[in-house]
């Protein structure tokens, strides 16, 4: 079938008949001869065996036209042949060709209508495309006259228009791309210039334009060479905002951020800028601490720049010190002030940003984009503050543990305590943060420093005490510790963190921070001039007075005075009553009063000496340190109450241990003060000077705290009967004292402030039981002045030769009065002369007075008590001579009522006494000796009651005596 259908391809559109005839022998079946047709016809014609004979045909029959029959029938020839075999296959061949043939001619007289259809319709087609060939060779020779006529010339004219304007586009981009190739010089230009946000926007718009282009091939190149352009853009951008940290300038800031709002960059250019803060106080401490230590090396070596900061901190010169640690926090004052105006900058950008989208709320999308980034920057901002000063105080911190400045000048160390103070409050104003990292570091560095600083103190002090000649130093009668410089910051009313500096006194600077004060201008850390080189202290009098016209008048008013003396001429005594006229109590009496203070009518001045100014100035020093480092006050408090038990127990020691008349049993130290001198020997007094040193380490540690007894100088003589036993030296000494207490009482109220709420006991118990004894040391010290200025045994003698069992009432009284008044004009006189030298306050007047008269009227008591017979007319004697001696005193002092003056009346008084009232009178008076009593009972009883009584009353007094031993 194959075969049939390439042939009729091959034949082309023909009639069958034209067909049959153009086959050729070989190409095509042989045609049946009639005889073969006849027998075809003579076949049997069922369909079902005719198929059956053509199935029974083999396949290669049916495989391609270069398919030769003849040669593969030849081959199947078996090698032996067989006539009848040869005739039996030839006619099955022949059957099966007769099959085929007969197929063939059925199916070709089948198709004949359709084909012959067929090519009636090609026919007719092949006319209708003549026609059309004509119709178009007669339309092109039409166009060609047209073409030829009229259309060349006009269409030519378009193209040429066509073409201008495809030129003149062309022309266009060219200067474009001509523009974007020098685009790269102007770049530069803005860039030099500063002009960031304009470089960007040029950039940006030369890209826009390069995508325009980019079907041009120099484009490409151009596209990329702006890339490149944009990233060296943002990398000097970078370069911009790096410089921020150290100088802020707000229009240079203004363009930096803008520019990178242009490129969208905003949160990182935030995440940046934090970075170059870190980054900038890490080199500028390095730097500045690099330059001073290269400085001080002499030499360039580079090994120190290869030095971690640390290690580098450790060879900072104590010279250097100071000026290095200002320059530090000058430098980093300068790094957070550029933070601090960022933000302000920021600030003031939000606000004027939300005034304009409150106007124009049409882009709604863009401001949520706006909002998001102002709140990412605002929180970055606030949370680098803290970042920011952490990293400072890390900084600052390791400078300061890197020197020790335990041996550092007291000036020096307050000025190091005054700038790490300056720069915690530039923390709290910077973020409100407490500085617990400054506050620890400079809290070590102070502890160290103050012991041995404190220990060096005590030592001088025990220096000073010990070449004390106890002099009076001359100060005006207006001095205030106010005027010395190291109590200047306390006149000014600063707050502990405000540095002690020289600072704008104005109460409108002090409301202002620093960072508002310095905003434009300055730095809180510029070393200043000390005002102790613009301002003098004007404390010091000239020879005790403020000008000699006071000095003058003073000794013409002492001279004019009538002379006491004169006074015991006045020798009116009411017998019965004892008491002197109530007109002695008068205008004179008041002027006397007057008169009391011996000090020549000098202005009452501060008593104190060079070693009191000391002390005074010393914790004026300690306070200065611990106003401006609080967590260290308990400590500084502790060492300036330790300046004080010093100096107290340093004055008792001199003046006031007597161990003869302690014994007294006067009270005149009192338990109060015992306790505080014992406390103050057990706790800072080292009594072992020359033991052993092999002891163990822990009371070597104990002894290390402790400072050695003073000594009293020798150029003091405290032996002398002319100065009233050094009274001027033991004046000087003890009312220096009181006044250097009345200091501390006057600053309690700032010590208060400072001291930390859990250790105000300690102070209010420094105050209650040390500070408030000091006015009564003055009674054991002014008590040996009194015990040795007025002989006293010589009156015991003088009392011993009276006959006191006289018969008759006496009008006269005896001499030992008038000694013994002698002796207390002596004591006034002397006492006047010690007043030239140092004025004796009123208080010390009263106090030396109570003390004679005291000692004077136990003496009487002691001389009655002495005598062996004594009649009623002797006991009105004593009555006399008591009264005569109270009188004539009266006039000597102002003292009322007169000490112990009802211990001698009722001494007096008891030898009228009967036996039943003697015992109950015994039990009541134990302030009298077993001896008084004794002799009262002896003397005054003995011949009225019988033995048995005496003896009850003499055990009565035993008993009593009992509990003293």
């Amino acid at each position: 079938m194959q075969k049939i259908k390439s042939l009729m391809t091959r034949q082309g559109l023909r009639s069958p008949q034209e067909s049959v005839n153009d086959l050729s022998p070989i190409e095509s079946f042989r045609i049946p001869t009639k005889e073969e047709l006849r027998e075809l016809h003579e076949e049997p014609t069922d369909p079902q065996a005719q198929q059956e004979i053509i199935n029974s045909i083999e396949e290669v029959y049916f495989s391609n036209d270069s398919f030769d029959i003849v040669k593969y029938e030849l081959e199947r020839l078996p090698p032996v042949l067989s006539l009848q075999e040869l005739e039996e296959y030839r006619d099955k061949l022949k059957q099966q060709q007769a099959a085929v043939s007969k197929k063939v001619a059925d199916l070709i007289l089948e198709k004949q209508p359709a084909y012959v259809e067929e090519l009636e319709r090609i026919t007719s087609l092949q006319s209708g495309l003549q026609l059309a060939a004509v119709i178009c060779t007669n339309g092109r020779r039409h166009l060609n006259i047209a073409k030829e006529g009229f259309t060349q010339t006009s269409l030519g004219l378009l193209a040429n228009q066509r073409k201008r304007q495809l030129l003149i586009g062309l022309l266009k981009s060219l200067r474009t791309i001509k523009t974007l190739q020098r685009t790269d010089v102007r770049l530069s230009e803005m860039l030099e210039e500063e002009d960031y946000p304009g470089a960007i926007q040029l950039c940006l718009e030369c890209q826009k334009a390069a995508s325009t282009f980019k079907h041009y091939s120099c484009i490409s190149e151009l596209n990329s060479k702006l890339q490149d352009t944009l990233e060296q853009i943002e990398e000097q951008l970078d370069v911009a905002l790096s410089k921020i940290c150290k100088n802020f300038d707000i229009n240079h800031y203004t363009k930096v951020q803008q520019a990178y709002r242009l490129l969208g960059k905003t949160q990182t250019a935030m995440d940046q800028l934090h970075m170059h803060f870190t980054q900038a106080i890490h080199n500028t401490v390095f730097q500045v601490v690099l330059g001073y230590v290269e400085l001080c090396a002499g030499n360039t070596d580079t090994k120190f720049q290869k030095l971690q900061y640390k290690d580098l901190c450790t060879h900072i010169t104590s010279d250097s010190y100071i000026p290095c640690l200002a320059d530090l926090c000058k430098a980093l004052w300068e790094v957070m002030l550029s933070y601090y105006r960022t933000m302000q900058w920021h600030e003031n950008h939000d606000q004027d940003e939300a005034a304009v989208v409150s106007s124009d709320g049409n882009n709604v999308i863009g401001t949520e984009e706006n909002s998001f980034d102002r709140n990412y920057v605002k929180k970055k901002l606030e949370h680098g503050l803290s970042r920011i000063w952490q990293d400072v105080q890390l900084k600052v911190k390791t400078y300061l543990l890197g020197t020790d400045l335990s041996n550092f000048k007291y000036d020096d160390f307050i000025f190091v305590l005054d700038v790490i103070s300056r720069l915690m409050q530039v923390g709290e104003e910077f973020c409100g943060s407490k500085s617990e990292v400054l506050q620890e570091s400079i809290r070590k560095q102070s502890v160290n420093y103050f012991k041995t600083y404190h220990r060096t103190r005590l030592e001088e002090l025990r220096m000073f005490l010990e070449n004390e000649t106890w002099e009076l130093c001359p100060v005006k009668s207006s001095f205030s510790i106010l005027q010395l410089h190291e109590f200047k910051f306390l006149e000014q009313s600063r707050s502990p963190s405000v540095s002690p500096s020289k600072q704008p006194a104005s109460a409108i600077a002090s409301a202002v921070t620093l960072f508002e004060q310095y905003c434009h201008g300055g730095n809180p850390f510029e070393i200043q001039a000390d005002s102790k080189d613009e301002e003098t202290e004007d404390v010091l009098a000239s020879n005790g007075y403020e000008s000699d016209e006071q000095e003058k008048s003073a000794y013409q008013e002492y001279d004019s005075d009538s002379d006491v003396p004169e006074e015991l001429k006045r020798d009116y005594v009411d017998e019965q009553t004892g008491d002197a006229p109530i007109k002695s109590v008068s205008r004179e009496t008041l002027r006397s009063r007057k008169r009391s203070d011996y000090n020549l009518n000098k202005v009452n001045a501060p008593i104190l000496t060079n070693t009191t100014l000391n002390v005074i100035r010393l914790v004026g020093k300690y306070m200065q340190m611990m106003n401006i480092l609080k967590p260290i006050a308990f400590d500084v408090i502790h060492f300036m109450s330790q300046l004080f038990d010093y100096y107290l127990y340093a004055v008792y020691t001199f003046f006031g241990r007597n161990d003869m008349f302690e014994s007294t049993g006067l009270g005149l130290s009192s338990s109060r003060l015992r306790t505080t001198l014992n406390r103050i020997q057990e706790s800072l007094i080292d009594l072992e000077v020359s033991a052993d040193p092999s002891g163990t380490l822990t009371a070597a540690e104990e002894r290390k705290e402790k400072v050695p007894s003073p000594h009293l100088s020798h150029l003091v003589v405290l032996t002398s009967g002319n100065s009233l036993y050094g009274l001027a030296e033991r004046v000087v000494a003890t009312e220096s004292l009181v006044f250097l207490a009345e200091q501390f009482e006057f600053l309690q109220p700032h010590l208060d402030a400072v001291m930390p709420a859990a250790k105000k006991p300690f102070l209010q118990q420094f105050y209650s039981q040390t500070v408030s004894t000091a006015s009564e040391l003055r009674k054991p010290v002014y008590w040996i002045v009194a015990a040795k200025a007025i002989d006293y045994e010589q009156m015991l003698l003088l009392m011993a030769n009276v006959k006191w069992d006289v018969k008759e009432i006496m009008s006269q009284h005896n001499v030992y009065v008038d000694a013994l008044l002698k002796e207390f004009e002596e004591f006034n006189r002397r006492l006047n002369d010690v007043s030239k030298r140092v004025r004796i306050p009123l208080p010390v007047s009263n106090i030396l007075w109570e003390h004679c008269i005291r000692l004077a009227n136990r003496t009487l008591v002691e001389g009655y008590a002495n005598v062996k017979k004594c009649s009623n007319e002797g006991r009105a004697l004593m009555q006399l001579d008591f009264q005569q001696f109270l009188m004539k005193l009266e006039k000597l002092t102002d003292i009322r009522p007169i000490p112990d003056k009802e211990f001698v009346e009722t001494y007096i008084k008891a030898y009228y006494l009967t036996e039943n009232d003697m015992e109950s009178w015994i039990k009541e008076h134990r302030e009298y000796s077993t001896k008084q009593l004794t002799n009262l009972v002896n003397i005054c009883l003995g011949t009225y009651i019988n033995k048995k009584a005496r003896q009850k009353l003499l055990a009565t007094i035993d008993d009593i005596d009992r509990p003293k031993r």
